[in-house]
C-alpha cells in the first residue's frame, strides 16, 4: 500500500543518531490485524510514548511487510542505547506493555524490548 501523501519527517538542529530494527509477529492474519490496531493513534498507551521520549528517544517509526517489523529510532548523537532501554523496561507500565504486545511475537514473552528487537547493520547508503 504506497502512500501517495509521503510521510512528515522532523528537523533536528544537529545530527542524530538512526538505529534500524526487526522483530517477526506471528503468522496469523487476526493477529497482525490486531497488532497494527493496537499501535494506532486511538489505542497506543500514552504512558508507553511518554516513557520512550523520557529515555530520550526522538522520533521512532515502525513498518510491517508480511510478518516482518522493521523500526527506526531517532535519537540525540549522546544517546546511549543500553543504558536508555535498561531505563525503558523499568519505567512503569512498560513490562505490562511488553507482556501485551507478546501475543503477537515471535520472541520470549519475557523479554524486554531490547532482547526482542534485533539491531541491525547499516550496509549502504547513497554515498555523496
Amino acid at each position: 500500500m504506497e502512500n501517495t501523501l509521503g510521510y512528515p519527517q522532523k528537523k533536528y538542529p544537529e545530527p542524530v543518531k538512526r538505529y534500524c530494527q526487526t522483530l517477526e509477529l506471528k503468522d496469523d492474519p487476526e493477529l497482525i490485524k490486531e497488532y497494527i490496531n493496537r499501535h494506532s493513534e486511538l489505542r497506543h498507551w500514552p504512558k508507553i510514548v511518554e516513557g520512550i521520549r523520557a529515555v530520550g528517544i526522538l522520533e521512532m517509526e515502525i513498518y510491517l511487510l508480511g510478518t516482518t517489523l522493521f523500526m527506526i529510532v531517532e535519537t540525540p548523537l549522546d544517546f546511549e542505547w543500553e543504558s536508555a532501554f535498561e531505563k525503558l523496561a523499568g519505567l512503569p507500565r512498560q513490562q505490562e506493555w511488553e507482556t501485551y504486545m507478546s501475543i503477537f511475537q515471535k520472541a520470549d514473552p519475557n523479554a524486554s524490548s531490547s532482547e526482542k528487537w534485533q539491531l541491525m547493520e547499516r550496509i549502504f547508503h547513497l554515498y555523496e
